[in-house]
């Protein structure tokens, strides 16, 4: 996916106050920052009832869940359309995701196309990668409701745009190996279920999100959420890159791996072997067949190459 031409009509719409240090923490370590979405007529509440009555799918309604360590699909749904959840959401915790607006309205293709080109810059720019996934999504939740602790496999770019958030995050690094390759192994894009329980305290990030503040959040950094005393709108855009996508796929190699008894290497100790296990995943994924005999010949030519080095 290449980036496209950019409409200069949200040029207003801009990310500030980042760290100095932001490209160096891009998608290792969480980050805060300030924006100027908030006063978009594109994040009124009428503005998005509209939006949500055009949705027949692309959406997600659930309730809040009772802790933050419950299991994230346990939490009871909805069978509401996106705008009668919108309308009861003082009578009832709910928590709507209206997904991919940009393909709804053009005017939310514009604003993230825009804020993407500010993204890229922070980063220092893509490099060799290429992006292979854009997209963007609104939240908007009732008054004190729980988002149960799980990850995202993208890099994300919170704004909160209305009420009071509580954003408990963690660094990717906190995650064990087993539990990335547990989830990278379907080749599925989704939420990766971990456990809250046993979580170093000492390495969370708290930030307290309201109008017109914002955070970065790593690929694969597992988090939950609380919303305060009212409703609360946010906005993310989200992103992967080949380079991104061909992590994945090699965790997925390395669960076959683990499941045949052997200890695979972690991601990026050996690039020439990652490379080769993600070209075997990215062709076996669909198909689920052959992966055991592909694993141990795999294993057994890296071992052989270890042994003369």
């Amino acid at each position: 996916m290449l980036l496209r031409a950019v409409d200069r009509t949200y040029d207003g719409a801009q990310i500030i106050d980042t760290p100095k240090d932001a490209s160096a923490l891009f998608n290792v370590t969480p980050f805060g920052f300030k924006h100027t979405l908030s006063e978009l007529d594109l994040f009124r509440f009428d503005t998005l009832c509209d939006l949500a009555r055009k949705y027949d799918r692309d959406f997600y309604v659930a309730g809040g869940a009772a802790t933050p360590g419950e299991r994230f699909y346990s939490v009871s749904s909805f069978a509401h359309t996106p705008y009668e959840a919108l309308q009861r959401l003082d009578l009832e915790h709910q928590r709507l995701l209206l997904k991919r607006p940009e393909q709804y309205d053009s005017r939310y293709r514009d604003l993230m196309h825009a804020l993407f080109e500010q993204i890229v810059r922070l980063k220092g720019g893509l490099g060799d990668e290429r992006v292979v996934r854009l997209t963007s999504s609104i939240l908007i939740s009732s008054a004190a409701t729980t988002t149960p602790f799980h990850f995202d496999p993208e890099m994300t770019f919170f704004f909160q745009i209305d009420g009071e958030k509580s954003y408990h995050l963690y660094p990717p690094a906190v995650l064990s190996e087993p539990e990335l390759e547990d989830f990278y192994w379907m080749g599925i894009v989704n939420i990766g279920q971990v456990e809250l329980t046993g979580r170093d305290p000492a390495r969370e990030y708290l930030f307290e999100l309201s109008a017109g503040r914002g955070m970065h959040q790593p690929q694969n950094s597992p988090h939950w959420v609380q919303t305060q005393e009212s409703r609360s709108i946010s906005y993310t855009i989200s992103f992967e890159t080949d380079a991104s996508r061909k992590l994945g796929r090699t965790r997925a190699f390395n669960y076959y791996e683990r499941k045949l008894g052997l200890r695979p290497t972690a991601p990026g100790l050996h690039p020439a072997r990652d490379a080769a296990k993600g070209l075997a995943m990215q062709a076996a994924i669909p198909l689920r067949k052959g992966l055991s005999n592909a694993v141990r010949k795999l294993f057994s030519a890296g071992a052989a190459r270890d042994r003369t080095r």
